[in-house]
């Protein structure tokens, strides 16, 4: 199988999703990996266009794009552009004969299906989805221009948002602690920075918390905000509705902490603790740093 892989940079890094993808690529056949270059910020026409025409050169059986904001626009595009079958926010690849048998979530997280793509085709898969192996070698990334006589979109410029601290990206943390109402305000959040601190972790919250101000809206989790796939999952004081567990429900394992043992938040919970946030997290925290300081 010849698989493209469409890789994406932040701060001129490579981003952890394309390593992730271009790992799981290899298991499965020959890769090759290219970047879209020569545009001041990312726009779709003109990279769409590229990557066309290098896919109709080198026929891929397979193109791959993370499904972050920029990879879930490129991948529909490009499905479309080439005529081929496309599958959005993946979770699970694996090959079948001629076909490939793919995992996604439907239903805003009510369910994880199971679909049968036929090949050629274009995926987006979702960040975190695959383990980044240890050892995994840096791929070699290949500059594709764009396609500069393509139409380009408008954009309307805007200040950036200042980025909470020096905490790792909360789409590609490996380990979220989340806050919702059982926090009661936005004067105990030092809790849930605490944590994640402790942890190493990126800081997320629930849709009620952000609609209330306590925090900013980057650090949403659910269908409308931020979909997540760390190794730990730590909800602190959430309920557990339905849009929250959209955002979440892929991570890796999930720590509940909530005072009502009938909250929905410990139906997918693989641990739970029932008891009161205010004394659970300052002595977990505790405990967490003394681990730390032992290992």
């Amino acid at each position: 199988m010849k698989i493209l892989v469409v890789a994406e940079r932040k701060d001129n890094e490579l981003r952890r999703v394309t390593l992730e993808l271009a790992a799981k690529a290899g298991t499965l056949g020959e890769t090759s990996v290219v970047e879209v270059t020569g545009l001041d910020r990312y726009s779709a026409l003109p990279a769409v266009s590229a990557l066309a025409a290098k896919a109709k050169s080198d026929a891929p059986d397979l193109i791959l794009t993370g499904a972050t904001l920029n990879g879930r626009d490129l991948g529909a595009r490009l499905a479309a552009r080439l005529g081929r079958a496309y599958a959005a926010d993946c979770t699970g690849l694996a090959s079948d004969g001629g076909a490939l048998v793919v995992e996604r979530p439907m239903y805003a997280g009510k369910i994880r299906a199971k679909l049968r793509v036929a090949l050629p085709a274009v995926l987006s898969i979702r960040p975190g989805a695959f383990p980044l192996p240890a050892n995994a070698t840096p791929p070699t990334v290949t500059a594709l221009p764009a396609d500069t006589s393509a139409e380009k979109l408008a954009f309307t410029s805007f200040a950036p948002t200042p980025s909470s601290g020096k905490r790792v990206s909360l789409a590609e943390a490996r380990v979220v602690v989340s806050g919702g109402r059982g926090l009661k305000g936005p004067e105990n959040w030092h809790l849930v920075e605490q944590l994640a601190d402790a942890l190493g972790g990126a800081v997320g919250a629930s849709r009620a918390v952000t609609d209330a101000g306590w925090r900013p809206n980057e650090e949403q989790v659910g269908q409308t905000g931020k979909t997540v796939t760390p190794d730990l999952y730590v909800a602190l004081g959430i309920s557990g509705a339905i849009q929250h567990l959209a955002g979440m429900t892929s991570s890796k394992v999930i720590v509940a902490v909530n005072k009502d043992p009938d909250a929905d938040i410990f139906k997918i919970a693989d641990y739970g603790v029932v008891g009161d946030v205010f004394e659970f997290v300052p002595a977990f925290t505790e405990a967490v740093k003394k681990a730390k300081a032992s290992s």
